[in-house]
């Protein structure tokens, strides 16, 4: 697992040990920035969230690609020490913030972010639900582009949210939803 593109372009990145985590492959996340790219043309400056994090090789290839910050939310322990492990090899402590818990156990919103990336345990429901709960919370500018990562069985749903294109990579299929606007 490498870094794809930007100021950290083919650094290698620690995958969480054990068989809990399920790390987006290289191919996919190439896809995914692909399809953010040729819709938001560049990353610079935007506030990331990357759920259900694993490694967080989705936030920091954001960050390698311009992305400003990013908060990291993940609860496995082996995937918490690889995230912290990849984030110290980066030095991107100062751009990161790392929420050891669930997605599910964000409070109110602080702040709004521009870019979300999901990557739930395929088949759990767990990204749906968590885009819900934190949409009504305020976490998502009204701009927002959020990514779900699901199988390809999976068609989520999402009341308020408009999913602007899906593709199969491999055996993930890729959502690109928006806040649906206010009626």
């Amino acid at each position: 697992m490498r870094i794809i593109a930007g100021e950290w372009r083919g650094r290698q990145l620690r995958a969480p040990e054990g068989d809990t985590t399920r790390p987006t492959a290289d191919r996919t996340r190439e896809t995914l920035f692909s399809m953010l790219a040729s819709r938001l043309g560049s990353l610079e400056g935007l506030a990331v969230m990357d759920l259900f994090a694993g490694s967080g090789a989705l936030g920091l290839e954001a960050l390698s690609r311009g992305a400003a910050h990013c908060l990291f939310a993940e609860q496995d322990a082996n995937a918490l020490r690889a995230l912290r492990a990849n984030i110290a090899a980066l030095k991107a402590q100062n751009r990161c913030d790392i929420r050891a818990g669930s997605a599910m156990a964000l409070g109110p919103g602080k702040r709004q972010f521009d870019l979300v990336m999901l990557d739930p345990l395929y088949e759990s429901g767990a990204g749906v639900v968590a885009i819900d709960k934190l949409g009504r919370l305020g976490w998502f500018a009204p701009s927002a582009w959020i990514v779900l990562e699901t199988s390809r069985k999976e068609a989520p749903e999402i009341k308020g949210f408009t999913i602007e294109t899906s593709r199969d990579v491999g055996r993930a299929r890729l959502h690109l939803m928006r806040p649906a606007p206010p009626a």
